[in-house]
C-alpha cells in the first residue's frame, strides 16, 4: 500500500464520519482514528505497522492427513487465453470497498460499456460506501476490453473492475 493509497483512505474516513477504521491487509495492518479536538477541527491518527511484528508466535502442529485431489490433464489448461494476451491490458482496480454500479440511476444510460473509448478524468462507474455514492474516474485512457464487476455487486479495495487497452 503506498502514500496515496493510504490519503485515499483517511479522505474516505474523514467523509464518512466515522471515528475509528482498521485495515489489515497480508504485510500491513493501518488504524486509523479520527477524534475532534477541542476547537471542534479533527485530527487524523494513522498507524502502520507491518503484521508479522503483531503476530505471536504459535506452536507447529502437525499437519492433518489430506486426501489427494486428482490433477487436471494438460489439454485442460490449453484452452485458457494465455497470459501474455491479458499483459497489454490496463487493470482499473476500486479504491475502496462498496457497492460497485454501472450507471448513476436506476433509469440512467451506462457510464462505460465493452468498446468504449474512455479519457483520463471520466467517470467509469459509481461506488456506494456508507450510503456516500462516490464517482470513480479513470486514470487511464484508452478502451474498455472487458467488465470484471456485475452491476449491483459488492467489490473489494484493490479489486479489479475494468480491463482497458491503453492503444
Amino acid at each position: 500500500m503506498d502514500l496515496r493509497d493510504i490519503q485515499n483512505l483517511i479522505k474516505f474516513v474523514a467523509k464518512s464520519g466515522a471515528s475509528e477504521v482498521k485495515l489489515e491487509m497480508e504485510d500491513v495492518k493501518i488504524t486509523i482514528k479520527t477524534n475532534p479536538d477541542e476547537s471542534g477541527r479533527e485530527q487524523v491518527y494513522v498507524q502502520q505497522l507491518p503484521v508479522a511484528q503483531q503476530l505471536p508466535q504459535l506452536p507447529i502442529q502437525q499437519p492433518l492427513p489430506t486426501q489427494t485431489l486428482p490433477v487436471a490433464a494438460p489439454e485442460a489448461t490449453e484452452n485458457k487465453p494465455a497470459p501474455s494476451e491479458d499483459s497489454k491490458y490496463i487493470t482499473i482496480k476500486s479504491p475502496m470497498i462498496g457497492t460497485f454500479y454501472r450507471r448513476p440511476g436506476p433509469d440512467k444510460p451506462l457510464f462505460v460499456e465493452v468498446g468504449s473509448t474512455i479519457s483520463k478524468g471520466s467517470v467509469i462507474c459509481i461506488i456506494e460506501a456508507m450510503k456516500l455514492f462516490n464517482e470513480i474516474e479513470s486514470e487511464v485512457s484508452g478502451k474498455i476490453v472487458k467488465i470484471l464487476v456485475d452491476d449491483s455487486s459488492p467489490v473489494e479495495f484493490d479489486q479489479p473492475l475494468y480491463l482497458v487497452d491503453p492503444s
